[in-house]
């Protein structure tokens, strides 16, 4: 019997969805596949690029990347795909609900409303045929009967990465006609809103509802016309898992297409005429390359890769030439990077020299600033953070006429006066619920960094501007950032704290590249039973809000953390046993305090650290130290 060829096809997202549904055939994720993954960052993102491409008008469609299927019996099994498809349908189950409540308060007022109004129509059937895997008698059926929607299955998800409760938050979201009816979810699954917030299905669809309502009809028309019909993917479809998942490995390796660097480098080279210039270009360019490549020291520290490379250095020439300023006002779409370096018919790659001995100043910076314990703090945070702090220091650092670097003025207090301002504001945007495309922080920053890239402006008033806007009240209030300090349970502002800390207690601080988030109270283990007897929290997910709270997780050495993360807190902070490391081997602030505590580290003693760290963090930012 002959082996059915493979189908690569590209599709528009709302061909994806209708052309591979067809015969009934379903989305199945596969046992071995991860759990949903996207974050709020990722998704912010997505929306990001979908503005850019209608903003820039572009003709051509834009590009979501490749999706592999292994059909099997009517299955589609995504082999490649799954977090986007997924999120894909999050993303219209948002636009759904808008479009539909906005054409219940519609006013008509004129031809073009009208219009309009039937264009909106228009999306809300595509998008709901799509979610509801139906037609226009389905839809019909399905208005008059809701309940049909509970035999509706848009994605079998066969996971065993996936909790059967988050499988059934997001199909409840899915088979939901109105989004006031997802305000019993709490109630129906037995949980708290902070536990539903924190499930990525949810969370994410939140996301995007909260972020596209505010859009005027006009606008979710345009975003949902071109969201499904000229963003595309290339959809392989095979009928051999071997085969399936050995292209998946190709595309995922070395044999991908051209990058932008690749692209970008050689439109460089092909100015350059003299044999003597190419030569000098090579060899910066493969100085470049080979510092940022996969598993350099730059590149395996999640510090710097040659997109970075690109993309810093487009933040500060746009900052440099106030290219997104419009009178006051900042205009945060930000071109790709290669429309940026090909814009003015590629005037900057016309002297490819000069550009390179930018690109190797920004590489030299990092190597020079990369073991400062307060970069390491503030890579913690948001990835952006590294495109202001890069737009400041490049100024005190720029190559001479030879393309020669000099470092001489970039010192560590001259990196903490522009660390301190950013640490307090990526914070704020580690504990609120909103995007970094919000107003309040890329709107902010894209504004500022005029003043970081420009050698004229004092650091003096850099950090006043960021402390007014921190501080002023209608962006947030204390109470709120209260509230999130002690709900939090992620890992950045255990940093934070360490740093705030050994700064008050007059202590140098240190973060090592071997840190890891130690449980003070441990969060597993074998003796975990008894410590959540003895802590008087029997339940698990109760134990689990409680020893995850920022006051009970500190930095501590990875070879130290290995040997008594799930110990008792008084062998932790033993010192008569000279041979066995714990907390007074450890050069972390906190964990060193902890050897003369006591013997013991209880429920109470987690919240009073947790309150000490929320004040601590909370005068950081709003200036009381």
């Amino acid at each position: 019997m002959a082996t059915k060829e493979i189908e690569p096809h590209l599709y528009s997202v709302s061909d994806y969805f209708f052309k591979n549904s067809q015969n009934d055939e379903l989305f199945v994720i596969p046992e071995y596949q991860r759990g949903y993954s996207w974050e709020i960052s990722q998704c912010d993102q997505l929306v990001d690029d979908v503005e850019t491409f209608i903003s820039e008008g572009a003709e051509d469609p834009y590009f979501f990347g490749t999706v592999i299927l292994n059909v099997d019996s009517g299955e589609m099994n995504l082999i490649d795909g799954q977090q986007r498809t997924t999120t894909f349908y999050l993303l219209l189950k948002a636009l759904e609900f808008i479009i539909g409540e906005k054409l219940q308060n519609f006013n008509e007022k004129d031809e073009d409303s009208e219009y309009l109004k039937v264009g909106l129509e228009g999306d809300l059937r595509n998008i709901q045929k799509i979610v509801y895997k139906t037609n226009d008698e389905g839809l019909f059926k399905i208005k008059r009967d809701p309940g049909i929607l509970n035999d509706v299955v848009l994605i079998k998800n066969n996971s065993i990465n996936e909790p059967e409760l988050n499988k059934k938050i997001f199909s409840k979201i899915i088979r939901t006609l109105n989004c006031s009816d997802l305000n019993d979810l709490t109630k129906e699954n037995k949980i708290t809103k902070t536990n539903l917030s924190k499930i990525r299905f949810f969370r994410n669809f939140q996301y995007f509802y909260t972020r596209l309502v505010r859009y005027e009809e006009h606008s979710i028309h345009v975003f949902a016309q071109k969201f499904l019909d000229k963003c595309q993917l290339i959809v392989i479809r095979s009928w051999n898992i071997e085969q399936a998942i050995a292209m998946f490995n190709s595309l995922n390796s070395k044999g991908m297409p051209l990058s932008d660097a690749d692209i970008i480098s050689a439109a460089m080279y092909a100015n350059i005429s003299e044999d003597a210039e190419r030569k000098e270009f090579n060899e910066k360019w493969g100085f470049i390359r080979e510092t940022t490549k996969e598993g350099s020291e730059l590149n395996k520290g999640k510090i710097l890769d040659i997109d970075g490379v690109l993309m810093q250095y487009m933040y500060i020439n746009r900052a440099e030439t106030r290219a997104y300023m419009n009178n006051d006002t900042p205009n945060v779409t930000t071109p790709g990077v290669r429309k940026f370096y090909e814009s003015d018919k590629g005037i900057l790659m016309k002297n490819p020299l000069a550009l390179c001995d930018n690109f190797k100043t920004i590489v030299n910076l990092w190597l020079l600033i990369k073991d400062y314990s307060i970069v390491k703090l503030l890579l913690k945070f948001n990835v952006n953070v590294k495109l202001y702090l890069v737009s400041y220091l490049f100024k005190f650092c720029r190559a001479d006429k030879s393309g020669n670097f000099d470092g001489s003025a970039i010192t560590e207090d001259l990196v903490t006066s522009i660390a301190i301002p950013l640490l307090k504001l990526f914070a704020i945007l580690e504990m609120v619920d909103a995007g970094y495309s919000s107003t309040k922080f890329k709107t902010f920053l894209f504004k500022e960094n005029i003043k970081l890239a420009d050698p004229k402006t004092d650091i003096n008033e850099i950090v006043r501007d960021f402390n007014n806007h921190i501080t002023d009240k209608d962006n947030w209030q204390r109470e709120d950032l209260e509230r999130a300090l002690l709900s939090y349970e992620r890992n950045a502002l255990v940093y934070l704290n360490e740093y705030l800390y050994a700064r008050s207690h007059g202590k140098k601080f240190v973060l090592t590249d071997n840190v890891n988030i130690e449980h003070i109270m441990p969060a597993s283990g074998k003796n975990i039973a008894v410590i959540r007897k003895d802590a008087g929290i029997p339940d698990r997910s109760e134990f689990l809000a409680v020893v995850n709270k920022l006051g009970n997780k500190i930095p501590l050495e990875e070879n130290i953390n290995k040997n008594v993360s799930n110990a008792w807190f008084k062998t932790k902070t033993q010192t008569s046993v000279k041979g066995k490391t714990g907390y007074k081997d450890s050069c972390y602030s906190i964990a060193s305090s902890l050897v003369s505590y006591g013997d013991s580290w209880t429920v109470d003693d987690i919240r009073k650290a947790t309150e000490k760290a929320k004040n601590r963090i909370l005068d950081f930012i709003l200036g009381k130290s």
